[in-house]
């Protein structure tokens, strides 16, 4: 396997910063995107964990950190659920462009959702997973609860989200709204697996069931058992990518 930092440039003009795992010898037999969870970065453990173990099975991973996060230029701040649905286009294109288009697209938690929408525009994808996902975006609306009066009064305001300080602005809330419900999955037309923890204690397992029901055929459904929302037991990481190399086999 080989491992190398790439940069992309977005639609707005910002410099992405990626990282692409190849396999050791030979063309990957396909190329995967992974979108991470909302304020993680493509270093967060399950990220890491799975594209290695893509890369062994022989398909290549490109992992980015969002505008605005990581190693990414950007204010997090003028971002939103749509940016990161651009974010994930202009990381097709890269991958098009230098290497080859992507088939698979992945998408952790909130990178889930990004995921769900993004694939209907991207004509290379044949299969797209989604890893403890909620069925909407605004699922992470709760998140702001406590500021998102201030946010709207004043245009913007600072939020502690998973231990860290972020600049909020309405334009996100605002946003998040438009992606409200689950009716675009049904426009997918691409094969989708749904990875879930029926103990998952950030996105309950309910957000499954209405991601399943949204879309249409051919669809699956794996049970993650006991594993946390982040994936953070490597075996889990390791399991998932496991299942994903044999179900996508069917469609690559």
């Amino acid at each position: 396997m080989t491992r190398s930092k790439v940069e992309f440039v977005n639609a707005q003009g910002h410099s992405l910063a990626g990282l692409l795992e190849l396999p050791g010898q030979g063309k990957p037999r396909a190329m995967a995107l992974f979108a991470h969870c909302f304020t993680c970065g493509k270093d967060i453990a399950a990220a890491s964990r799975i594209g290695r173990a893509l890369a062994k099975h022989g398909i290549g991973v490109l992992r980015f950190d969002f505008t605005g996060l990581g190693s990414s230029d950007g204010d997090f701040g003028n971002t939103s659920f749509s940016s990161n649905i651009e974010d994930l286009l202009s990381a097709g294109e890269f991958l098009e462009e230098h290497y080859q288009a992507p088939r698979i697209v992945i998408g952790h938690s909130l990178g889930g959702a990004a995921v769900l929408a993004a694939a209907q525009r991207m004509a290379s994808v044949e299969a797209v997973a989604t890893i403890g996902a909620p069925s909407t975006a605004d699922h992470v609306q709760h998140l702001f609860d406590g500021k998102a009066n201030e946010i709207r009064e004043l245009g913007e305001a600072e939020v502690t989200l998973a231990g860290r300080k972020f600049n909020v602005k309405s334009q996100m809330l605002d946003d998040l709204v438009q992606w409200n419900t689950p009716d675009h999955i049904g426009n997918l037309r691409k094969a989708l697996i749904i990875f879930h923890s029926p103990v998952d204690q950030v996105v309950d397992i309910s957000e499954a069931a209405a991601i399943y029901q949204a879309a249409k055929h051919p669809k699956s459904f794996i049970s993650l058992d006991n594993a946390d929302h982040l994936l953070s037991r490597a075996a889990d990481a390791e399991y998932v990518a496991d299942m994903l190399v044999a179900w996508s086999s069917r469609y690559l």
